[in-house]
């Protein structure tokens, strides 16, 4: 064993003990690499790829104390009780509970708080101020955890931290300063502690009423398998604390197409169905305010070359911890595919190919007529796959690149069996509606506007385009302040228009979510589930008027509510394994899917 492999033997074995020692779960199994595969009492930390920095000792140790002192110190059953509704509230709220386990660590251990104020730091030393323009730049989860990270930790500020501040500042100043010392006093009772975060949150007015009705509806009328709606949210919670706030580990350890003229020409043949989806959803009086600001971008024309290149590197670190699982179930798809592509031919036929194994019966009697062969039609249609990836914020951390590194090796797998792969994702250009709100305003507010914000659809590989040349793309899922907000219907309606002028005789489009359409700004004006029922009207209409096969996995969501063919997973780290097996599974069926 060389030193390089020694020190990290040795940093991962005081890594282990410090967690167990923290949390007090001295049962606890410590794994580190980002594991598919989950245990009960375990936990998975991320690999130690590259200890030549001082920083990256210091990221994965604040990364592991973090995670140790949520299992000390936070109740899940109190958690629960005074969790706020509303999707940016909970959120928040999470900050804030983050913030408390991290802060009574820090007062009783003074190398635990060096960490997480050092991670924390370091954050925000390579953030570009140049990047942040306006308001609609800062996400309000940014802003939050900075305002109280300054108080409880004394975070040292620079340009781009005061700038963040300088967007939320009034806000937080009239809802929260007076009651920062309240908040220290009960740091260590959590019931208090909650209560009162609960409603400081509640003041900001960020929830509007219609959203809170929408999502009270949906735990209240949800299927039985439902019922622990509230336990996945907190796992959900639970993830994206340890994996996304801190941006430890995976994120610091490291030094629309143009269609071709055969799509063109396909076009022509889904013109009806086109017309009859949109006569369809007019129908049902789903309204767009305005679209002259949606955008359809290139992965590779939402950032510089160096930085796409920077979080791909960042995503093959990921990647080479997944790889071995992932690869085996990939593998299993690879031979059912392949399995189905087996040549047969028919021999002795008087047109066809020439038989080249029958010459030599012509060169002893030339009068011996020429035999000729033709390849069978098997039952392998020539098949065309797209990945419609949620890029909502409640996707950052571990479901994102999760995410990301399914659809790479997918994509691998699938183009080796000659499959067609395209993959997309949605999101918003803002939080808060952006230009469309704008216009809105300046128009006086007309009531019932329909959608109000600014779509952003990304294509990070073509479906002509090889794996090689759009791997690069991939990465970028992973930068920060792209995930926003998602309105699913739209994107689907966005992904089944580019697979539905396609040349393949099979398109199976499947979608990965973490939850139901949310748009605060929509939302704001317009009834509480104005969103979910342009998805469900969308939904319905593919699967009932097209021969686009559509199926979705739900990442800690029931999307049975939406999709016929659907399948719910707690845990995003079973997201590989559930891909690939509903693929095997649908490549496996003799009858692909036809219009009655």
């Amino acid at each position: 064993m060389d030193e390089q492999e020694l020190l990290k033997k040795r940093f991962k074995s005081a890594v282990s003990s410090t967690v167990k020692a923290i949390s007090e779960n001295f049962d606890l199994e410590i794994r580190f690499g980002n594991l598919m595969d989950s245990k009960k009492n375990s936990l998975n930390l991320p690999e130690v790829v590259n200890l030549k920095k001082l920083q990256d000792f210091t990221n994965l140790r604040a990364f592991a104390d973090s995670v140790a002192l949520k299992i000390k110190y936070t109740d899940k059953k109190i958690y629960l009780e005074n969790e706020p509704k509303g999707s940016m509230s909970k959120a928040l709220y999470a900050i804030a509970e983050k913030i408390r386990y991290e802060k009574i660590g820090s007062n009783k251990l003074k190398g635990v708080k060096n960490n997480i104020t050092q991670c924390y730091e370091n954050k925000f030393k390579k953030k570009r101020i140049e990047e942040i323009k306006t308001e609609a730049d800062v996400p309000v989860t940014e802003a939050f955890e900075l305002y109280l990270r300054n108080h409880f930790f004394k975070i040292k500020q620079n340009q781009a931290t005061k700038k963040i501040l300088s967007y939320w500042k009034k806000l937080f100043d009239k809802n929260l300063s007076s009651k920062l010392t309240q908040l220290d006093n009960c740091i260590e009772n959590q019931s208090t502690y909650s209560h009162l975060v609960a409603n400081l949150i509640a003041n900001f007015g960020l929830e509007d009423s219609d959203s809170k009705k929408r999502e009270e509806s949906t735990n209240e009328n949800s299927s039985s398998p439902e019922k622990n709606n509230n336990d996945n949210s907190f796992q959900k919670e639970e993830e994206q604390s340890t994996d996304s706030d801190l941006n430890v580990a995976e994120n610091n350890f490291a030094s629309f197409s143009e269609e071709d003229d055969s799509e063109q020409k396909s076009e022509k043949k889904v013109t009806t169905n086109q017309s009859s989806l949109n006569k369809n959803l007019s129908n049902e009086k789903y309204k767009i305010f305005t679209n002259q600001y949606d955008e359809v971008k290139n992965a590779e024309e939402l950032e510089r070359e160096d930085e796409i290149i920077r979080l791909r590197k960042n995503l093959d670190q990921q990647l080479t911890n997944l790889q071995n699982v992932v690869s085996k179930l990939a593998n299993k798809l690879q031979r059912q595919l392949l399995a189905k592509q087996n040549r047969s031919w028919e021999f002795n036929l008087e047109e066809g190919m020439l038989d080249a194994s029958k010459l030599s019966r012509v060169i002893i009697d030339p009068f011996h007529s020429l035999s000729y062969k033709m390849e069978k039609e098997t039952e392998f249609k020539d098949t065309i796959v797209t990945l419609l990836i949620d890029n909502s914020g409640s996707m950052r951390g571990r479901p994102i690149s999760v995410a990301a590194i399914c659809a790479d090796i997918l994509s691998r797998t699938l183009e080796r069996c000659s499959v067609k792969v395209e993959i997309l994702g949605f999101t918003t250009k803002n939080w808060k509606g952006g230009k469309s709100r704008e216009k809105w305003s300046s128009e006086n507010k007309p009531t019932n506007p329909g959608r109000l914000n600014d779509l952003r659809h990304v294509v990070y590989k073509a479906a002509d385009k090889p794996w090689r040349q759009s791997k690069k793309n991939l990465g970028l899922m992973l930068k920060e302040g792209l995930l926003k907000e998602n309105i699913d219907g739209e994107a689907l309606l966005w992904a089944f228009k580019r697979i539905a002028i396609r040349k393949e005789e099979r398109k199976i489009l499947m979608v990965i979510s973490d939850g139901a359409p949310v748009d605060d700004s929509t939302l704001s004006v317009n009834s509480g589930d104005y969103l979910e029922k342009h998805l469900k009207q969308t939904v319905k209409w593919i699967e009932e008027n097209s021969k686009v096969e559509i199926l979705a996995v739900g990442i800690g969501h029931d999307v049975t509510r939406y999709y016929k063919k659907a399948i719910k997973i707690a845990d995003v780290q079973e997201l590989g394994d559930v891909m690939i097996n509903q693929l095997t599974k649908l490549f496996s069926e003799k009858n692909y899917k036809t219009i009655h």
